[in-house]
């Protein structure tokens, strides 16, 4: 792809960004080559989350004719995946590929940078962020990591996971040994389950040992990849806790400062354009992989009842609030975002519920010619 072209397509993407080198301080803009370092979360080449690491680190280095040059290490290449926040902070790498719920451990306010139960889709997480205040919260919370951090990958809404018995009842959650990061983990240990978080290349390992009972992971598309449906049947739609989980670049904050404000705004760009690139190819292969899961693999779809669904809203309200009061700035993050999720919901009531509403009622409509 030209430069040129390419510049053009991404400078109408609204994500939020960022781009650094360790140990030079800002503004000491740099000139020449830059080699960079990222370090993931994700399985090399696992679809959907490795492979756009992989494009994301592509897209800049064409965006700047070959000056930011990343090379990109999978999970446990460089860093095992749930250490890669630390490296990054550290130096060692000069960014992170990632969830921020990974990071709660830090600051239980990184899981609203991801997911929460019952929060924003994708495009809401991108209103927020963009026009909601929610990238500079984000500043404020990572700059006092070394990071800074942005938006370059949504999943979409995920799925809610992979069981081995059906959940009937609120009861059924009760010693159930799950794999689930984030709050949404917390919501279903206040029920009464044992969870764990746990990287994706060791999910099918624990399913298949024994080690846990159920697993969340993204949605049918790279659920099919690591193959759960070999080991149970029943798949949940769709997911309480990961409406629209969004994937991070997390940047040593020397680095960042290092680049001049061109560069910045280019690599803003490169985040934007392969955040909606990135929700593009998920809902279009996660289409594909649940035919394939349930036609040719005998998988079971299952939703939530709605008691379970009013439990899980009510223990993820407490727990969110609960959250809130633990200081000022996880405060400012959850009123800014609750203020941007009331927004959302009211306009979606008015156009897009009506509208998905009225587009089933006509089943004829669009058929193959």
């Amino acid at each position: 792809m030209k430069r040129r072209k390419f510049l053009k397509t991404t400078a109408a993407a609204g994500a939020v960004g960022a781009a650094t080198f360790s140990g030079l301080s800002a503004p000491a803009y740099a000139t020449g080559r830059r080699r960079l370092k990222m370090v993931t979360t994700w399985p090399k080449n696992f679809p959907g989350l490795g492979t756009r690491a992989e494009e994301f680190a592509r897209d800049i280095n064409v965006a700047t004719d070959g000056r930011i040059h990343i090379k990109v290490y999978a999970a446990n290449e460089l860093v095992p995946p749930l250490e890669a926040f630390d490296a990054v902070r550290a130096g060692k790498a000069d960014v992170y590929h990632g969830s921020e719920y990974y990071w709660q451990g830090k600051h239980k306010a990184f899981a609203f940078f991801t997911a929460i139960p019952f929060g924003l889709t994708a495009m809401e997480q991108s209103q927020w962020l963009n026009y909601g205040g929610g990238q500079a919260l984000w500043d404020e919370l990572s700059g006092r990591f070394n990071i800074k951090a942005l938006t370059c990958t949504n999943s979409g809404v995920q799925m809610g996971g992979w069981f081995k018995k059906e959940i009937n009842s609120v009861e059924d959650f009760k010693g159930l040994r799950m794999r689930i990061p984030g709050l949404g983990g917390e919501v279903l240990k206040r029920l009464g389950a044992t969870t764990v978080t746990k990287a994706g290349g060791e999910i099918y390992l624990a399913l298949s040992q024994g080690n846990i009972d159920a697993s969340e992971w993204v949605g049918p598309w790279n659920d099919l990849a690591f193959g759960f449906y070999n080991i149970t049947k029943y798949y949940y739609t769709s997911a309480f806790q990961e409406p629209g989980a969004a994937i991070a670049a997390g940047f040593n904050k020397q680095i960042w400062d290092s680049f001049s404000p061109a560069d910045q705004a280019i690599i803003t760009a490169v985040a934007g354009d392969n955040y909606q690139k990135s929700l593009a190819e998920f809902n279009a292969r996660n289409a594909v992989a649940l035919k394939v899961l349930v036609d040719k693999h005998g998988v079971k779809l299952r939703t939530y009842s709605d008691e379970i669904l009013i439990a899980l809203t009510r223990v993820s309200d407490q727990l969110l609030q609960e959250l809130a009061l633990e200081d000022d700035l996880t405060k400012r993050i959850y009123n800014s975002y609750m203020d941007t999720r009331r927004a959302a919901m009211a306009w979606g009531a008015i156009a897009a519920e009506p509208y998905y509403r009225s587009r089933r009622l006509y089943h004829n409509f669009g058929k193959k010619l």
